[in-house]
């Protein structure tokens, strides 16, 4: 029997790769012709990550410095600088995109994917608090390892695991069945 659209669009994983990817499509185009151009929203994220990275570190009882937006540190240290593509407002979308392209009621989705941000904003923050105290007490070899591997691995794990909760514990909408 040939395939056809219609055929191919009743499988659950099709289906879900087909909304994946046209909500990407839809992000990236969006974010890159309006959102990010203007830098209001990446700017305020950024600055909500980094005032909330130097507030932890000086409960924690370092002594701390921070230039204009985007540049802070521990005294003794040179200080991280964030960049746009460092603010997790991808990682969020990417989130946001895998909840909303799988099957599930709109009612948990609309609490789901606020909380799946905050905890992701979250990991954003205590990832600045860690890299400013490696960057102080570790070499540039520790402090550019963990920036490229170590913090990458946790918050991709961590998406990964709040996409699988939803898939197997939250989602509740009826899935159709691949027909024959």
């Amino acid at each position: 029997m040939p395939y056809t659209f219609s055929s191919i669009f009743k499988n659950p994983l099709y289906r879900f790769l087909f909304n994946a990817v046209i909500f990407y499509v839809a992000w990236y185009l969006i974010y890159e012709i309006w959102i990010h151009p203007i830098d209001i929203i990446d700017l305020r994220v950024v600055a909500l990550t980094m005032n909330a990275a130097r507030r932890i570190l000086n409960l924690l009882g370092f002594v701390t410095f921070q230039y204009k937006t985007r540049l802070i540190g521990i005294d003794g240290a040179g200080g991280l600088w964030m960049g746009d593509n460092c603010d997790s407002i991808e990682l969020c979308a990417i989130f946001m995109g895998f909840i909303i392209a799988f099957p599930g009621y709109w009612k948990q989705k609309l609490w789901y994917i606020p909380l799946g941000w905050i905890i992701i904003t979250c990991m954003n923050i205590l990832r600045v608090v860690v890299l400013a105290m490696i960057q102080r007490f570790c070499s540039k070899s520790i402090l550019d390892f963990n920036h490229t591997y170590t913090f990458n691995i946790l918050v991709y794990g961590a998406i990964f695991g709040m996409w699988y909760l939803w898939v197997k514990k939250i989602a509740k909408a009826p899935i159709l069945k691949q027909s024959n």
